[in-house]
């Protein structure tokens, strides 16, 4: 008995929730600390959430997209209550992430200073030691200005990555339409030889019914020369 052919909406879902397992494991761990390494780490799971939430969009159009009575009531309900639920996850996840993005968000630009603070740490300072205090200010300056550029370059390679699937996405999408093309071509051909054939065949079958009368009325004139000839 041959297996029906894979539902495309239901691969399109697996592989949606395994990329949401994915990115839930890696919201798990955590990036580790500060660096280089974190960075990276906070960069690909950016990537991968927002590669689910466009996976996502796509089940979601899929499903609006369905044609009547192909699949029963019960199957969409369902199909909508599993992308939901999925949807829920990834918002889940994504809150998750950003909530732990804000709190390492000090150690990446450094505290935010109240102006009061400021002011009580001038206060009891003499014009030499303003002078260290400006000095400081400016050094801490140009390091959250050095972490800033990290992070800056940090969203450019999330951007890049992006793009990056997107083209991947738009070759799949031509490579499908050639596809297409090739298949549609080949019916076109299959069909005009099935045209052909069919008119060979009913050439055919006039020729042999002409032939057949051909038979019968010279054995008919045979008879009947017969039956003169000795009657």
């Amino acid at each position: 008995m041959a297996s029906s052919p894979p539902d495309p909406w239901a691969r399109e879902y697996g592989e949606a929730a395994r990329l949401a397992d994915d990115v839930g494991a890696m919201v798990a761990v955590g990036g580790g600390g500060g660096g280089p390494e974190a960075m990276r780490h906070a960069s690909a799971i950016r990537r991968k959430i927002t590669i689910l939430g466009t996976r996502l969009d796509s089940l979601e159009g899929s499903l609006s997209r369905v044609p009547p009575k192909s699949i029963t009531d019960k199957e969409l309900h369902k199909r909508q209550d599993m992308l939901s639920n999925l949807r829920s996850r990834a918002k889940q996840m994504a809150s998750s992430f950003n909530m732990s993005t804000s709190a390492n968000r000090e150690d990446l630009l450094g505290q935010t200073k109240k102006p009061a603070d400021d002011m009580s740490r001038v206060a009891a300072l003499d014009s030499q030691g303003i002078v260290g205090l400006q000095r400081q200010i400016m050094k801490e300056q140009d390091e959250g200005l050095e972490k800033l550029e990290q992070t800056v370059l940090s969203t450019k390679h999330i951007a890049l990555a992006v793009n990056e699937e997107l083209d991947l996405h738009t070759k799949l999408i031509e490579d499908l339409d050639d596809h297409v093309d090739g298949t549609n071509s080949r019916l076109q051909r299959v069909q005009k030889k099935l045209a052909v054939l069919n008119k060979r065949a009913k050439g055919g079958c006039s020729c042999m019914s002409l032939l057949l009368s051909v038979v019968s009325i010279v054995m008919l004139v045979v008879i009947v020369w017969l039956l003169m000839k000795f009657l």
